[in-house]
């Protein structure tokens, strides 16, 4: 069953649709990777799903059990983001504050759910460091365990790998790849169509046509 599914779906922003007539679906455990030129409209996409725009026209749904509160976002950084000063450790726990209501406090779940993500991304030894000290590669790790206390079984990525060394980007790929055989529906903006080839199970391709295709069937 799909926990999310697009139907019709226009989406734009300052009354200027970019992209038109997109459906897909995700299902648990699919690896998605979202492809097209720069301008056309992938990560409006995303942040349309994601409610953070409204979309222009069509629909989006979600399956029973789940919501956008259950999905963990890791958006491209820019130069401020990359100099917040504040530790691994409060970035991190701060993805829990999805789940919340006002007034925010963190509970013992929140703080173990913190460290559990913490350890799985294999930065424990940087949680007390100050984020803005760490390298690229470092950063989206902390990002992205960050977005973990928000997901329930589902990721959304806007290009995760940019800016990174090459042994920085093949260790965020296996990371994700690993969250994915975890049974993690992974949702990817990729301009990296060979990494695109080797680990998406679908291929949204948005143009002045959207296709939407089995990884299978596109290669």
């Amino acid at each position: 069953m799909a926990l999310l599914t697009c139907k019709n779906l226009n989406v734009g922003y300052d009354g200027k649709i970019v992209a038109s007539n997109i459906n897909f679906s995700i299902e648990k455990g699919n690896y998605l990777c979202v492809i097209g030129e720069n301008g056309s409209g992938k990560s409006t996409l995303m942040k349309t799903v994601l409610g953070l725009i409204p979309p222009s026209s069509g629909e989006i749904t979600f399956s029973n059990s789940f919501s956008r509160k259950q999905i963990g976002y890791l958006p491209q950084q820019n130069a401020i983001q990359r100099t917040f000063p504040a530790s691994v450790r409060e970035i991190v726990l701060s993805g829990c504050l999805n789940h919340m209501h006002f007034p925010y406090f963190y509970k013992k779940e929140d703080k173990e759910k913190a460290a559990f993500n913490i350890e799985r991304l294999g930065i424990t030894h940087l949680a007390t460091k100050c984020y803005r000290e760490l390298s690229g590669g470092q950063q989206q790790r902390v990002l992205l365990a960050r977005a973990l206390c928000s997901a329930s079984s589902m990721l959304l990525l806007d290009e995760p790998v940019t800016g990174l060394d090459p042994d920085a980007t093949e260790s965020m790929y296996e990371i994700v790849r690993k969250l994915n055989q975890e049974g993690m529906a992974i949702m990817m903006i990729s301009h990296d169509l060979e990494q695109v080839d080797k680990y998406a199970s679908h291929i949204l391709k948005i143009g002045k046509e959207v296709t939407f295709s089995n990884a299978r069937d596109y290669r």
